[in-house]
């Protein structure tokens, strides 16, 4: 827990704007790529075909597109930040790996790869001063 706090108090000292514009960013990036699965679910399908003999594999495949509408809403306002990308950590590490187990597609590999870096950053950093994670902290 005290490494929760020094890390808060770091981030609210070396807060800056474009930081903030970076997690509305991926917050907005998350949200519409959990639309885009909600719409199309055998795109999904067949981004999930290495997936499907795994055990709970079809647990999988529901649990991305809501946790990815989900978080990217609450990246955006700033509420819960570390819990919801710790929440993306596992869906992005299956992202990179669906393009060693299925087809290789350089351009997913790549955002997928630059997602889950934004997210550790963000893992450590928290949602920084402008957030709705912060208001509330100020509030009590």
């Amino acid at each position: 827990m005290d490494t929760i706090k020094s890390l808060n108090k770091w981030a609210n000292a070396h807060t800056y704007y474009p930081l903030d514009l970076l997690r509305v960013a991926l917050g907005v990036f998350l949200f519409i790529k959990g639309i885009q699965f909600m719409s199309n679910p055998i795109e999904m399908a067949e981004i999930f075909r290495p997936f499907q003999n795994m055990p709970m594999g079809i647990w999988i495949m529901h649990y991305v597109a809501p946790a990815h509408f989900i978080g990217g809403f609450l990246l955006v306002i700033g509420l819960l930040t570390r819990l919801t990308v710790l929440a993306q950590l596992p869906i992005l590490v299956g992202a990179i790996l669906v393009n060693f187990f299925g087809e290789m597609n350089v351009n997913n590999l790549l955002l997928a790869s630059i997602t889950f870096l934004v997210c550790v950053f963000f893992l450590f950093y928290g949602s920084g001063k402008h957030s709705a994670d912060y208001y509330l902290k100020m509030q009590q």
